[in-house]
């Protein structure tokens, strides 16, 4: 999925308090306006820790320009900031104050405002302020926007009142989430997305007096309060104040129950009166409003009642409460009936825009309101990548879903939310969990067993967090190293890619959904349907992307060979949901072109919902429709008739749904469609057992980043190291060794566990809990002589052995493509380390990357050398292998090429002669297999008998001898045993072992051991 990451995303766009003010002059009483910004040259542009102005934005073109302009009708002064933007991702300028000096005081001020020279292009543009906190990048950030639905210049006024507590991201871990005022860092601009503009803006400056309803507000406990008929509701409503303090003056609450769909005197007892605070109450005194409501033996949906509360002497609440009289007696609530009449009924009860609600999916950040999950009677939230609670831990995401779930619980039917994260190697967007390598490391693993386990950890983290949905696993066949996604792939062979399939199994359970209610598993995602790995280098057209998103031009042979075969395999394993992919697919000879797959009716409806028999929903991509043709109506239409169920349409959750209702309502697009989509759906929800348990079981919380959970990651680990040369057995180390370690990649997380770890795009550095390569091997060897020098420049005598640990730094999707500001060689720093330390020392080298390196004009001067992959949290496993506590198993998952010419090359290539085959992967095993032509004969007519009585144990490590055999013969590194007569017979083997044709792998191997 694409994901936009949230540092200062586009949700803030949408999701914000409209403003209303227009400034005008002080009213009378009113201390004079304090200037924050004139704009005549007295901030400059710069950075922290410095006091000035500086841009950010999500990739290198989307910051804005910024320069300060003479201007004749500027409202104050002669100058005003002015600057260009076309933001992609997001984008926006701060004014962080000097970190050095004391903070500013605002708090005698109601609020702020500034001159905007308005576009009317109808955008919304967030604006931020930066409150406590040790300076203006660790400071809590409160947030809300204004229209650019105007021309020329206007004074935009913002009550401090206005500002909310921003809950998509924030830049450290909570303060005290109170707007204190007393302590602030600066602000932020957030500009449009999506639309190509200009802006100016002068003269920023606090204004008017600060009063009570400032410092002082009412809240209630909740916004929903479910309550079976008979039962009593109790709301309960505080007062708090800005630091703590004792209310100066009174404040009461008028309160009466009025207007909602359950009946006063029928549903319930109605209630009205005044609650009063008085002057001197201390904050946080809470009192209790109590709602009776009437038992009804009759079946009905559920019924509302708010609750109005008029305020006076402080900030009032965002939204009246609601009461809600629970739904009871209808079949569907019934769990002893079988799931298929539970969802004929319940679809049977539903209008037209609760089953158009069903089928769209927001962002939780991209919300305009909490209440908009009831008003739109939405069916399902996510969180895109960095899309995060504040604080980011287990305890917080499960109260924030089930905040958002008890909000579901105010629709009439009560269907519960799917809520639905990225989960692609663990619970990767929560700080500290158990973070797995990325899948192209599990598939150098070659252990079904062990791709299960990693799936089960993953999904019991999940759900424990609240979370039942897991988009994942991708089953993409990746045929292009240069594409950013391709660490997303298990590996280059299709057969590769469907033995890896038992992870299904983990994050699901048994393939007939009866699992998928436990507190431990998740309804998994097979991504991206179909052809996404196949994409054509310079194919896309998706901003400055280069393959991702691109076109995949096959025949039909081929599409069904290598992407669709996965996909059979993951229907038959009971995967729930399905997720096409962004890119075209041109299927040659069928005189369509290329076509997006979410217009692919012919592959959706036909292949996959009607060959296949796919029985779960289809999930669109991260608003994947607004890349068809057409205008959106067309968008909507053509992907809900080519089978999509479900939109993600992250911040245009009221369109798609309006648009779709206007659709069905104009024979564009059938019921009896919008049916099929709910069904499924609802039949997901309801093998997850949501309707009976919408809430999150937190119960497994505390194995969330637990020593048995990591222990599955550090073999993961362990398993995906691939020793691709070992000249003169330099490993395994031994911890009698002075061991010099250096490189970009030793000592750094955030490297180490890639991208989709915690944001969208990953980071380098300390953002979670782990452990480094370096970290680990410190641990394995105590007692041994390990000094870290990153770039080598430490002196190099004394050592016994060098480990430069080298490779990329986290990206993600076609941010990460090569040409987009990316390619497959060692950055300058890397490589000067590998040749210093190399030439002082014996030398391991490992690479961490998501993808091969080029590296052969060094690997003379290497002695061993590992494809690390990209391992995760537990650098511990790294350094099990490298110490010899576990022997290197892994093998290659993807060609490993000579040269950026070479590609795409992978196996079963006519013409192959790559740096290291597929499948190639040394060991240290201490029994390397003895022999020669003759044992490989005799290998050869064992495995035919395996293969004929169906052994498959006994036929896999009868071609594992043969291939440690053949190995062994090529040499351990890339001498003259590894040239294309060795390798394309040597890779083909390891496709037939896949596919369980034993003797035929044999066969293979033998040429390739004479060709060596």
């Amino acid at each position: 999925m694409r994901r936009t990451a949230l540092l200062a995303s586009a949700a803030l766009l949408t999701a914000l308090i409209p403003l209303t003010a227009v400034g005008t002059a002080s009213g009378a009483g009113e201390p004079p306006p304090v200037p924050v910004d004139r704009f005549e040259g007295e901030v400059p542009f710069a950075g922290q820790p410095a006091d000035g102005i500086f841009t950010w934005g999500s990739d290198a073109d989307d910051p804005p320009t910024l320069h300060l302009a003479d201007r004749a009708d500027a409202p104050e002064g002669a100058k005003v900031l002015t600057g260009t933007y076309d933001i992609s991702g997001y984008g926006g300028f701060t004014h962080d104050f000097a970190a050095g000096v004391p903070a500013h005081d605002w708090s005698a001020h109601k609020g702020i405002r500034f001159w905007w020279d308005g576009q009317d292009n109808g955008k919304k543009v967030a604006f931020e302020i930066k409150d406590g906190g040790a300076n203006g990048e660790a400071s809590e950030l409160w947030t809300t926007s204004f229209t650019d639905d105007f021309t020329g210049w206007k004074q935009i006024e913002i009550p401090f009142a206005d500002f909310v507590y921003r809950t998509d991201y924030q830049p450290v871990g909570g303060i005290d989430h109170v707007l204190g005022l007393t302590r602030m860092w600066g602000y932020a601009v957030t500009l449009p997305v999506g639309v190509k503009g200009q802006f100016a803006m002068d003269d920023v400056e606090l204004y008017g007096a600060a009063d009570q309803s400032l410092r002082a507000s009412v809240t209630t406990d909740a916004a929903v309060y479910p309550v079976k008929g008979g039962g009593t509701a109790r709301v309960k409503v505080s007062v708090a104040t800005t630091g703590s303090a004792p209310i100066d003056d009174p404040v009461t609450v008028t309160y009466e129950t009025v207007g909602g769909t359950a009946a006063p005197g029928k549903d319930y007892t109605p209630v009205t009166g005044t609650l009063t605070f008085p002057a001197g109450t201390a904050s946080g005194d809470t009192r209790t409003i109590e709602i009776p409501t009437l038992r009804d033996k009759a079946a009905a949906p559920a019924r509302t009642i708010p609750l109005k509360l008029t305020v006076t002497g402080a900030k009032a609440p965002a939204e009246n409460p609601q009461v809600v009289i629970d739904a009871h007696g209808l079949p569907y609530l019934d769990s002893r009936l079988p799931v298929k009449k539970r969802v004929a009924d319940l679809v049977s009860r539903m209008s037209l825009e609760e089953k158009a609600g069903q089928m769209t999916q927001a962002e939780r950040a991209g919300l305009t309101s909490g209440g908009d999950i009831a008003g739109y009677a939405l069916g399902s939230l996510l969180s895109g990548g960095g899309s995060t609670p504040t604080p980011n831990t287990p305890d917080a995401w499960a109260r924030m879903i089930d905040s958002f779930q008890l909000r579901a619980q105010a629709t009439r039917f009560q269907i519960p939310l799917i809520y639905g994260v990225d989960a692609v190697h663990g619970h990767n967007n929560l700080a500290g969990a158990t973070i797995m390598p990325h899948n192209i490391g599990i598939g150098a693993t070659r252990d079904p067993r062990l791709a299960e386990n990693a799936g089960a950890v993953t999904a019991s983290e999940v759900r424990a967090t609240g979370i039942p949905w897991d988009f994942a696993p991708c089953l993409c066949v990746s045929r292009d190293e240069r594409w950013g996604r391709s660490y997303e792939s298990f590996g280059e062979d299709p057969a590769l890619v469907q033995s890896m399939e038992t992870v299904i199994q983990g994050l699901q359970g048994r393939s007939d959904g009866r699992d998928l209610s436990r507190n431990d598993k998740v309804l998994a995602t097979a991504k991206h349907f179909v052809g996404d790995g196949g994409t054509e280098y310079g194919s896309s057209t998706t901003g400055s992307y280069t393959i991702d998103q691109g076109v995949t031009k096959v025949t039909r042979q081929q599409l069904e060979a290598v992407h669709i075969a996965p996909f059979r395999t993951a229907v038959d394993r009971g995967i729930g949901s399905v997720m096409p992919s962004y890119s075209s697919l041109d299927i040659i000879g069928d005189g369509q072109g290329p076509v997006k797959m979410h217009a692919r009716a012919d592959m959706i409806n036909g292949v996959l919902k009607g060959r296949m028999g796919f029985g779960g929903f289809v999930i669109s991509d991260w608003n994947a429709i607004d890349q068809l043709p057409g205008d959106y109506a067309s968008h909507v239409r053509t992907a809900v008739n080519a089978g999509v169920d479900m939109m993600m349409v992250p911040y245009s959750y009221k369109d798609f749904t309006s648009t779709l209702i206007s659709e069905v309502k104009a024979g564009r697009v059938s019921e009896q469609r919008i049916d099929d989509a709910v069904s499924r759906i609802l039949t997901q929800k309801f093998k997850l057992g949501l309707f009976e348990h919408p809430y999150a079981d937190t119960s497994g919380a505390a194995r969330i980043g637990s020593a048995a959970h990591r222990t599955v990651a550090r073999q993961a680990a362990a398993e995906s190291q691939v020793l691709l040369k070992n000249a003169n057995g330099v490993l395994p180390l031994r911890k009698t060794q002075k061991v010099y370690v250096a490189g970009s990649n030793a000592d750094d997380l955030g490297n180490q566990t890639g991208g989709w770890t915690i944001t969208w795009q990953g980071a380098s550095g300390t953002h979670t809990q782990g452990t480094t390569i370096l970290q680990g091997m410190r641990r394995a060897a105590p007692d041994a002589t390990i000094t870290y020098s990153k770039d080598a420049s430490a002196p190099t005598s004394g050592y016994d052995v060098g480990v430069v640990v080298v490779g990329e730094t986290p990206y993600a999707e076609g941010v990460g493509d090569v040409g987009n500001g990316h390619d497959l060689r060692l950055s300058a720093a890397d490589q000067a380390a590998v040749d210093k330390v190399c030439a002082a020392m014996k030398c391991a080298v490992l690479i961490v990357s998501g993808r091969p390196q080029l590296i052969g004009d060094r690997l003379g001067s290497i002695d061993a050398l590992v494809a690390s992959w990209l391992p995760g949290t537990e650098g511990d496993g790294v350094a099990d292998v490298l110490y010899g506590k576990r022997p290197f198993t892994g093998r290659l998952p993807v060609t490993w090429p000579r040269s950026e010419t070479q590609l795409p090359i992978n196996v079963g290539d006519t013409s192959y002669d790559p740096q290291f085959p597929f499948g190639w992967g040394l060991t240290t095993l201490t029994h390397v297999p003895q022999g020669g032509t003759a044992t490989l004969m005799a290998l050869g007519r064992a495995a035919a008998v395996a293969e004929r009585t169906h052994s498959a144990r006994a036929g896999e490590e009868i071609v594992a001898r043969a291939r440690l055999l053949v190995q062994q013969k090529a040499g351990s590194g890339p001498g003259p045993g590894i040239t294309e007569a060795f390798a394309k017979p040597f890779a083909d083997a390891d496709h037939l072992l896949l596919t369980a044709k034993y003797a035929a792998a044999v066969e293979m191997l033998t040429e390739a051991y004479r060709a060596a």
